[in-house]
């Protein structure tokens, strides 16, 4: 199992390898075209970036250089604690 919290309000236990997309939705994270293109679900990742999946092509060209941002469409958790701010 996995935690994700998010903006310190709402957290989720996940099943390791569970995208994090539905989580990040019931908390109120909008989404455009969930395929990684139009940046509506950018997240900020606080802590645990390591517990995430690794970067996807998708996010490589939105987001150029990859610092803390994350595309939330594009994610799986994988273990431990992610905190996202959104």
């Amino acid at each position: 199992m996995a935690t994700l919290n998010i903006n310190d309000d709402e957290t989720f236990e996940l099943d390791s390898e569970t995208p994090i997309k539905d989580s990040c939705e019931e908390a109120g994270i909008p989404f455009g075209c969930e395929e990684g293109v139009c940046g509506t679900c950018i997240v900020e990742v606080e802590e645990g970036m390591e517990n995430l999946s690794e970067f996807t092509e998708e996010e490589f060209d939105f987001l150029g250089e990859l610092d803390c941002e994350r595309l939330a469409c594009q994610c799986k958790i994988l273990k431990g604690e992610v905190k996202l701010r959104y």
